[in-house]
């Protein structure tokens, strides 16, 4: 029978939530915390309702400190528990069940055709049980473990309760992606430890489907659609299968001939791409991508485009809703031609792509030579359809676009195709939906790419980045991402073709402005720049080194032969080569600090395991479960509110608080001074200095020096950095120059334009008579098109990771 729930209960749950948070809280928080419980709750309510009661008042507290997340997290886990396995999580008999209980749900999976039968035949479910570190549990918080419920842990039915404790969910990924290994068990293990504490973590559709009876595995996928009705109807269908099961689409739709071109076999003018891209606009939003995610697709056009002008109002609010793809992305793909031309002030030719069928598939100086062929030939009229326009006006168009929509972001597809190590084997026609993926595509082959991410906070160690243990990790993450490409269920023959001949992977980074704020680092500093660059050519040297090695055990790419791998080219030799095309320098540092030697003998005895080993996403998602900053981004804010699938949770950074703290600085005034500004702590004078540059927020450092920071990266980077442009002002003549650097600095991609919103956090308990009224961090007190910032929806996709 239910009743009201009682002080003693609520005092039980508490004391279990601080022993397994290390959370404490005074006797005078344990007394307010049961009065508010005792109030939210009521007689009659059921178990599961009087943990909700708990929970709710205890993340209401999370902005006052972070430790009630992790307090509300504990309470999490504990319900959970109860649901899953029954009792709660005290004492042997609790892990003698919660391991029973993996090796059950492993076989009730099995039965009901979700997870792989050879599960049973390949793993000793006993010994993997047993050596479940349940302890490890206890780092997830509040938002953590909601993600992971929510969205996560599997379920044998649409919508019923999930089955997956969480150390058992690791060791499932883990299990998946030894599944074909000749020691299975001992793999999955070594898998498990590295998962389990969060040192890496793979794409969000690796640990939806790992190990199930269809294991679509992979992040991203990039298709070229040919110029033939037939072909586009094709892959209208090709990008629903890859959408069905969870992946990420780029489309390059550049080869499409524009508006007004002659169809010959009707004898009519062409529509051009718009009414395409609505329709694909339109498939994308019918998919629900493994009934955990939405459809999610970025369309790709070269800027030479007759049709470019058209493209760039897709996203706009106005107009012929016709015309407008609202449920999709764009990006425009810009070749070196173009920015130079803005640069010195010259015309720029659009052209139909029928009339110039090869100039998509050229790069670099060869592209220059014949798109200058293809002026002449319109000059002395030998072309049907081109138009004249100024460099400087159409990227003037562009970026007021960007600024007013989000849309186009801006790619470059010269340092995409020149630093490719896929250059013999064809061209890159685009980035994928996060923009950090760089591979050849064709009408035979839709390109791949399988995600995952190193945690750098899990490797700081006594004040300094653990190189040894972080060696360790790439060995073991570099084994996983390359057992992938064998594993996974391919939605399209296309994608199984591309992926098993150049079998390419993406090791990413994430946690770098959490690391830099343990180590006392500002993310706007030099120091900063030097971390960013020597770290990456650390995690380069091994991704490498270990695919070379795995090339050794198991046999180098098919396509591995004339590549610039082969060539004994590596990511940092190829900034050279970007350089000669340009005629200009890269103002990087490209000086190694590491003695590459071993790494290119190695590569010329063994070759290469994977055509790409490094790329950087977004990591939106799997940063939320690992506690961490997204990939290389700085954080949002100090106090903000984070929207997401699985709810709204609010986020404070925590070492500020320590630190703040330690100096006896923080108390409710504090609280509400920050929360007046906004999450930023800047002109808030009891603050010193040093904390202030410490914990700069995205918005309060300058853009061009968060590029620097990826340029120097992206120097040992094989593909690209997905990299969002965080942009606290209105003038167009900054944003002219944020995005004139990124091309200057070789960057090959940037991602999404983040601009500022009214207010990101709730001011009604403020005393505005004290603190004045809500305004925008620029002085205006408008509302712009980007207030949904307000609740900061994830400033990332949730595609990739």
């Amino acid at each position: 029978m239910t009743q009201e729930i009682t002080t003693t209960e609520i005092e039980s749950i508490l004391e279990r939530a601080c022993a397994d948070s290390d959370a404490t809280i005074s006797d005078t928080e344990r007394d307010e915390l049961c009065e508010r419980i005792r109030r939210e709750s009521y007689a009659g309510a059921s178990t599961d309702e009087r943990y909700q009661a708990i929970i709710q008042t205890l993340t209401e507290r999370i902005e006052r400190d972070p430790q009630y997340s992790k307090l509300a997290g504990a309470v999490y886990r504990e319900r959970y528990y109860r649901r899953v396995i029954g009792s709660l999580p005290e004492g042997a008999d609790f892990e003698e069940a919660y391991r029973a209980t993996f090796v059950a749900n492993v076989e009730r999976a099995i039965d009901a055709d979700l997870l792989d039968e050879r599960l049973l035949e390949r793993f000793d479910l006993h010994e993997l049980a047993a050596s479940l570190e349940i302890d490890r549990d206890n780092v997830f918080d509040h938002m953590a473990m909601s993600t992971l419920t929510q969205r996560y842990f599997l379920r044998v039915e649409e919508g019923g309760e999930p089955l997956e404790l969480p150390q058992a969910f690791w060791m499932r990924v883990a299990m998946g992606l030894a599944l074909e290994e000749d020691e299975p068990t001992t793999r999955a293990l070594e898998f498990y430890d590295v998962l389990s504490k969060l040192e890496f973590t793979p794409s969000t559709p690796t640990l939806f489907h790992s190990a199930t009876t269809r294991p679509q595995l992979s992040s991203c996928y990039l298709t070229t659609v040919e110029d033939d009705l037939g072909d586009i109807f094709d892959a209208y269908k090709q990008h629903a299968q890859l959408s069905k099961y969870s992946g990420g689409l780029g489309n390059d739709w550049t080869n499409l001939r524009a508006a007004g071109s002659l169809i010959e076999s009707t004898g009519v003018e062409s529509t051009g791409i718009v009414p395409f891209l609505r329709i694909s606009n339109d498939v994308t939003a019918a998919i629900n991508r493994s009934g955990k995610r939405r459809g999610a697709a970025c369309a790709y056009l070269e800027c030479w485009h007759l049709d470019f002008q058209a493209f760039l109002d897709l996203k706009r609010n106005t107009g012929d809703e016709r015309r407008r793809t609202p449920d999709m992305n764009t990006a425009a793909w810009i070749p070196d031609l173009f920015m130079k031309r803005v640069e010195n002030d010259e015309q720029w030719t659009l052209f139909s792509p029928d009339e110039v069928d090869d100039l998509h598939h050229l790069t670099g100086s060869a592209f220059e030579a014949r798109y200058q062929e293809y002026e002449m030939k319109a000059d002395a009229g030998e072309l049907r359809q081109f138009e004249r326009v100024e460099a400087s006006t159409l990227w003037r168009q562009l970026l007021t676009r960007l600024f007013e929509t989000g849309h186009p972001w801006v790619t470059f597809k010269t340092p995409s195709n020149v630093r490719s190590p896929q250059d013999h084997a064809g061209t890159v026609h685009s980035s994928n939906l996060c923009t950090e993926i760089t591979l050849n595509t064709s009408e035979e082959e839709t390109a791949v790419c399988n995600l995952g991410s190193i945690n750098y906070v899990t490797h700081i160690e006594d004040g300094e980045l653990d190189t040894d243990h972080l060696e360790s990790t790439i060995e073991t993450a570099m084994r996983m991402l390359d057992n992938v490409v064998d594993l996974c269920f391919y939605p399209t023959e296309q994608a199984a073709t591309s992926n098993r001949r150049h079998r390419p992977v993406g090791l990413g980074t994430m946690g770098f402005h959490e690391a830099l704020m343990e180590l006392e680092i500002p993310l706007n500093s030099e120091a900063a720049v030097e971390k960013a660059n020597r770290w990456q050519e650390f995690v380069s040297y091994h991704a490498i080194y270990n695919s070379s090695k795995l090339a050794a055990e198991r046999g180098a790419y098919p396509s591995f032969d004339g590549s610039k791998w082969d060539r004994d080219l590596l990511p940092q030799d190829t900034v050279d080569l970007l350089e000669d095309e340009r005629g200009a320098s890269i103002p990087t540092d490209r000086e190694p600090a590491l003695d590459w030697e071993p790494v290119r003998e190695r590569i010329e005895a063994h070759g290469m395991r994977n055509s790409n080993t490094m790329a950087i996403a977004p990591t939106a998602t799997i940063s939320t479960i690992n506690g961490t900053t997204p990939s290389i981004e700085p954080i949002y804010s100090n106090l903000y509110v984070k929207s997401n699938m699985s709810g709204e949770f609010t986020i404070v950074n925590e070492a500020l608080i320590e630190d703040l703290k330690a100096r006896d600085l923080w108390d409710e005034e504090m609280l509400d001074r920050i929360k007046f500004h906004d999450g930023s702590i800047q002109e808030i004078d009891a603050i010193p200095e040093s904390l202030k540059e410490r914990y700069r927020t995205a918005f309060e450092i300058d853009p061009r020096h968060q590029l620097r920071l990826t340029a120097h990266r992206q120097t040992w980077i094989d593909q690209s950095v997905s990299h969002t442009v965080f942009f606290p002002s209105t003038d167009g003549s900054l944003l002219d120059d944020v995005y004139r650097t990124a091309w200057e600095l070789g960057l090959k991609t940037t991602y999404y334009l983040r601009t500022l919103g009214a207010s990101q956090i709730e001011k009604s308990t403020l005393d505005m008579a004290e603190y004045g009224k809500t305004q925008h961090r620029d002085g205006s007190n408008g509302v712009t098109e980007d207030d949904e910032l307000c609740t900061v929806e994830d400033p990332t996709c949730e595609a990739c990771q």
